[in-house]
């Protein structure tokens, strides 16, 4: 079994995804958030500290692209090609209103004849590998058959199936039956993506998809980002490493010296799912959420994992 950690616009950016490398049990591979093909010549400084060699060291990175113009998406391929990058990533998934609006992400599923056009081209246009993240569907899981016999008809490197709708957000629970359907009709190699958020849900996919050989996971491990180990069962719950994982990531931010109010608001992103992992830290929680300036986050942080440390301790 493969494990690839999932991109999550604004969280698991390059500081975040070398920190985790550092830390935990390493994915096999790993996906930047989502950039989307603009008519620069080069990439934006941000686009291309995403995608530096020497900001990925010792990782196998997937650059994803969100487009529905086949020229801008293999205008961004070339120059990705340029960083020495022969595989890259479709995204089909991305539920986000604004996003969906522009038939791009999950939106582009809705218009399935644009979509074959679309493929057709970026597929004949390079021999870079391209893998396709998908939802099953924009309003209805039933639309998935046909998205299935599309994708058959071209070389995708690998299908990252996440099965919900676009409409479902992040709701309601993964269909496995179409997944079940999808994993008999594809010729394509297929990893499952959705609702990993422990061990016991981790045992659960593999025992009934027991054929399945990738897992992507996103939201479980960012709440937990010792899941995998967890699951590979490499280590135990370690009150030092998880606060050594978060200091990293601290410090790597203020080092980029952009304030520390962007600093705190990536740091709280990241505490809306890290804060699952601190059950009885409600109030601490709040005060991180609240926080304007950095002691004061810094002494809500220490508090919670002093927390965790004390709740350990006792275990």
């Amino acid at each position: 079994m493969v494990y690839y950690l999932a991109p999550l616009e604004g969280i698991t950016t390059y500081i975040y995804r070398s920190a985790y490398h550092q830390y935990f049990a390493p994915m096999d591979k790993y996906f930047t958030p989502f950039l989307v093909p603009h008519t620069k010549k080069g990439f934006s400084k941000k686009e291309q500290n995403e995608i530096l060699p020497e900001h990925n060291e010792g990782m196998y990175l997937v650059p994803q692209i969100m487009s529905n113009d086949a020229d801008a998406f293999l205008h961004t391929v070339r120059k990705l090609e340029n960083f020495g990058y022969r595989e890259v990533n479709l995204n089909l998934g991305c539920p986000s209103k604004t996003v969906v609006s522009k038939y791009r992400g999950s939106g582009f599923l809705a218009r399935p004849e644009e979509l074959a056009c679309f493929l057709d081209r970026i597929y004949n246009g390079t021999d870079v590998e391209i893998s396709i993240k998908t939802r099953i569907g924009k309003d209805s899981p039933e639309e998935f058959q046909g998205l299935m016999k599309l994708y058959n008809k071209f070389p995708v490197k690998e299908l990252i199936i996440h099965p919900r709708v676009q409409q479902d957000f992040y709701n309601n629970t993964p269909n496995l039956q179409v997944f079940e359907e999808a994993l008999g009709e594809s010729r394509i190699p297929v990893c499952y993506n959705g609702d990993i958020f422990t061990k016991a849900d981790h045992e659960r996919i593999r025992g009934r998809f027991p054929e399945v050989n990738a897992m992507m996971l996103g939201r479980g491990i960012i709440g937990n980002p010792g899941l995998l180990d967890e699951i590979k069962g490499t280590g135990t719950e370690d009150k030092k490493r998880l606060r050594a994982f978060h200091d990293k990531v601290l410090e790597d931010y203020r080092a980029l010296d952009f304030g520390d109010k962007n600093v705190l608001f990536k740091m709280k992103e990241i505490w809306c799912y890290l804060g699952s992992s601190f059950p009885d830290g409600a109030k601490e929680l709040k005060r991180v959420k609240k926080a304007e300036r950095m002691k004061d986050y810094e002494n809500a942080a220490d508090s919670l994992f002093c927390m965790r440390e004390e709740s350990v301790s006792v275990m």
